[in-house]
């Protein structure tokens, strides 16, 4: 079992609160618009990160983290990128992709709402955890924490912060 904080769109933000969080997880996954690579040091001085870069990253994030990141975690497909749309509505640059070879769980960025959907047409979990940072037009600061296992993705929560 792993337990997963899934965050993206820090734009150069991070705190203890979000720290505190990160301590607690096994793995840490950002969706993209890290900003400065400070939020990315320090999450990896904690616990492992696995991350994309958005459309806001330099050429510092762009060459340590991919544009597209996909890996297993326990037995689910896990897909990650910044601009990736929503069922059934994704991004055109990934539209094809998706539908020739679906993963289990989708996970983007970049629109700062977080929304959790199941696309029962390409059987896969989509999840965007809104964003964590304070640029932005987002009300809640928010992340999202859950457990993989095996199989299972559970125990999803939401996080919430005020900006």
């Amino acid at each position: 079992m792993q337990k997963i904080l899934l965050l993206s769109d820090t734009h150069s933000y991070i705190d203890e609160n979000i720290i505190k969080y990160v301590k607690q997880a096994d793995e840490v996954w950002h969706a993209g618009d890290i900003g400065d690579s400070s939020v990315t040091d320090e999450i990896k001085k904690h616990k492992p990160l696995k991350a994309v870069y958005g459309n806001i990253d330099d050429t510092k994030a762009r060459t340590e983290f991919p544009l597209n990141l996909r890996f297993m975690c326990e037995d689910i497909d896990v897909w990650v990128t910044h601009i990736g749309g929503y069922p059934p509505k994704y991004n055109s640059r990934i539209r094809e992709a998706l539908k020739n070879n679906p993963p289990d769980l989708f996970i983007c960025g970049h629109s700062h709402i977080l929304k959790v959907i199941p696309d029962k047409k390409l059987n896969l979990l989509h999840m965007n955890p809104g964003a964590v940072g304070k640029h932005g037009f987002h009300q809640k600061r928010t992340m999202l924490r859950f457990k993989i296992d095996g199989k299972q993705i559970r125990d999803l929560e939401v996080i919430e912060f005020d900006r």
